[in-house]
């Protein structure tokens, strides 16, 4: 009987990982290769090729592939986003300018704040006539002239992408079908988004620019994965007319996945693929170690991205933004900073240290690489201090420590600091950018950053750990096996997921169960048609029903869970029951007692779950004793310079202790252990980090 492997690839900044699993045996391997920024796709096959080499296997091998894609990501962080046309509602040009008046970080800087620059230029915005109510009943009727005449402004403009949002077509897509058709015969080569497809929710700003964002990156993500799919059939049937084609899937930022040949219908779903995929790779290694609540930090070359899993499920949002741009679709509720491996170390304009948010990336790199880069790093300042060995990937990627020590030197000159003191400030300030992130996620939404265990992974996210553990007074920290391939494990975890929704405002005593039914019944069958096109069994198919609701006058709800069933009268009171019960959870109140402040429904939405089966968590060796992983010691700075003892993750198995000072070194990850710190192995392989002595609380 041949082999089946199921492959994982995240492409990140630097690196791309890749972890595959042998669906008959559950053999494990996970390796990683530089990432190609010109060409993503040359580096997914090159992982490809070296997983399946390291397996002695080939492409015909390859049962399905899910991969998590920084494409959609990097055209947004990067404002690539400038050959765009908009169509709104006649008397709505301006609602791109309008947009909102919240401020970043609360009205104290609201003086030096402007809004950012809107994502399409108002001599590209065309109006169309023909207006619906807020119920999607019609108030005026679509105007063809008016939308001929736009579809030909863009044609004769060159503009090939164009987004559509016309004004209450969440409650009645009618007229949007009707403007994309227009445009479809006369500027048939464009590539269209329309808002009642892409975001069928309220709120005319977030979904016009949730439409337009979606829009901007459709013909990249569509020239990617056709570029992805093309080479997976000639890889796997090289001398074949009809190739096999192996199940590709990617990556969605709501934490499924989606075949490729529907991926390319809801391209802004990926647009945190990536961290979306590090965050429930670290939900399950965070359930196998016994921890629940937990703060995950993915640090990779260029980012840190930190997320909450709470009872083995990452935090959700609808209120993200990428790159500066507000996006209301489902994604895992992630925050990124500034702080990768090559994170570039500088002086301010005011003449202080400052690291990051520009980064090196993967071309240059950092100097260490002796690639090109002229400016020192976060990695130069470890290597320099002796925390991660002079090599990368196994010795695979050598390191040129003294170019490093160079580039430091130099600035440590210019701010008159030692060079010990300037490498250790890089990394202390990066320690605090991390810590921040973090607080972001927990303080800032009413939790106690205290009450978490850490789970670092990522190429760097573990060189901080220690130190992220004192500085906000964490319970520990966990280190998964592989950590620099987590993301890629975590692909290998996804069920494939659709996301639908439907607004439907509405108080609570004044409730159309039945027309709300109808709602979540046609949500229901469109989930079920989507998991019924990936292949998956009507009996195997799951639906996860929610709704949003708040107290009239509120701004902004809160999300509950709909029970399974029928919506009756009953369910609907059991609802907004669970509506209180959440308020109070998340604010400290309720108005449950007080009948002046009524419940107000407001969306509705149902998510269609296809189950993917996930590799088998398997237990390590019973340990030896830690001696047995000794390969040597070295000098290593962490407040001083010491002789730090270097292990082998390999040479460790279940209960072998390290304690502080101390560097475990793997394939694709460093550890490096401060004094008063220890690591003992759990009896999957995970290290959990503790302190060994009190340390100040400083949050």
């Amino acid at each position: 009987m041949s082999r089946r492997i199921r492959i994982g690839v995240d492409t990140g900044g630097t690196f791309t990982d890749v972890v595959a699993v042998d669906e008959d045996t559950g053999e494990l391997v996970a390796t990683k290769t530089p990432s190609t920024p010109a060409d993503p796709a040359v580096g997914f096959m090159t992982a490809i090729d070296k997983v399946l080499a390291l397996l002695g296997s080939s492409g015909d091998a390859l049962s399905a592939v899910s991969h998590g894609t920084t494409v959609a990501t990097n055209k947004l962080l990067e404002g690539k986003v400038d050959d765009l046309g908009f169509v709104t509602t006649e008397g709505y040009a301006h609602v791109l300018e309008i947009a909102r008046q919240s401020v970043p970080d609360g009205y104290g800087n609201s003086y030096f704040w402007v809004k950012p620059p809107r994502i399409v230029p108002a001599d590209r915005v065309k109006t169309v006539r023909g207006r619906l109510a807020h119920d999607g009943a019609q108030i005026r009727p679509f105007d063809e002239a008016s939308a001929e005449a736009a579809a030909r402004f863009f044609k004769d403009a060159g503009i090939g992408t164009i987004g559509v949002c016309l004004l209450h077509s969440y409650a009645n897509p009618e007229h949007e079908l009707a403007m994309r058709a227009v445009i479809s015969r006369v500027h048939p080569e464009a590539v269209v988004s329309i808002s009642s497809e892409v975001l069928r929710e309220y709120r005319e700003y977030e979904r016009s620019v949730t439409t337009l964002v979606d829009a901007a990156v459709k013909p990249d993500i569509r020239r990617y994965v056709a570029t992805i799919t093309g080479r997976l059939d000639a890889f796997t049937s090289p001398d074949s007319d009809q190739p096999r084609r192996v199940p590709f899937y990617v990556m969605k930022s709501n934490g499924g996945v989606l075949s490729a040949d529907e991926v390319v219908h809801q391209p802004i779903t990926t647009v945190l693929s990536g961290p979306a995929a590090g965050a429930l790779g670290a939900a399950v290694v965070a359930h196998s170690a016994g921890f629940d609540a937990v703060v995950t930090c993915d640090g990779g070359g260029t980012s840190t991205d930190v997320a909450v899993v709470v009872d083995g499920q990452p935090a959700l949002t609808t209120e993200g933004t990428v790159g500066g741009y507000p996006s209301k679709i489902p994604m895992i509720d992630v925050v990124t900073v500034g702080a990768g491996g090559g994170s570039i170390a500088r002086i301010s304009p005011e003449g202080a240290l400052k690291v990051g948010p520009r980064s090196a990336g993967a071309d240059p790199g950092p100097l260490c690489y002796a690639t090109g880069g002229v400016e020192p790093t976060i990695t130069d300042a470890h290597v320099v201090l002796g925390r991660i060995p002079p090599h990368l990937l196994g010795g695979e990627v050598p390191l040129d420590v003294e170019l490093a020590r160079s580039g430091l030197a130099d600035l440590a000159g210019k701010l008159d600091l030692s060079l010990e003191a300037a490498a250790t400030g890089t990394l202390e300030i990066s320690a605090w950018n991390q810590a921040n992130a973090l607080r972001q996620i927990t303080v800032k939404r009413g939790l106690d950053v205290r009450d978490f265990q850490l789970v670092t992974f990522g190429g760097s996210g573990s060189l901080l750990a220690c130190r992220l553990v004192d500085i906000l007074g964490l319970r520990g920290a966990v280190v998964p096996l592989d950590p620099g391939n987590l993301s890629a494990y975590g692909l290998l975890t996804v069920d494939v997921r659709n996301d639908y929704v439907q607004t439907a405002v509405t108080r609570h005593s004044r409730l159309d169960v039945p027309a709300l039914q109808a709602i979540v019944g046609s949500l229901t069958a469109a989930a079920d048609e989507a998991l019924a096109r990936e292949g998956f069994a009507t009996d195997v198919r799951r639906f996860d029903r929610t709704a949003d609701l708040r107290y009239f006058g509120q701004a902004y709800e809160v999300r509950v869970e709909v029970p399974a069933g029928p919506l009756t009268g009953g369910v609907a009171d059991r609802v907004a029951h669970a509506f209180h019960e959440e308020h109070r959870r998340l604010y400290g109140y309720d108005f449950r007692d007080d009948a002046r402040q009524e419940v107000e429904w407001v969306n509705l939405r149902v998510s269609g779950i296809g189950p993917i089966r996930k590799p088998e968590i398997r237990r390590v060796r019973q340990g030896s004793g830690a001696q047995t992983a000794v390969t040597g010691t070295r000098q290593v700075c962490f407040d001083d310079w010491v002789e730090a003892t270097i292990y082998d993750r390999a040479g460790l198995g279940y209960g072998d202790v390290v304690a502080g000072p101390a560097v475990v070194e793997e394939f694709s990850s460093t550890l490096p252990l401060h004094l008063g710190f220890e690591a003992r192995v759990d009896p999957f392989g995970n290290l959990l980090l503790t302190p060994t002595c009190q340390k100040e609380d400083v949050l």
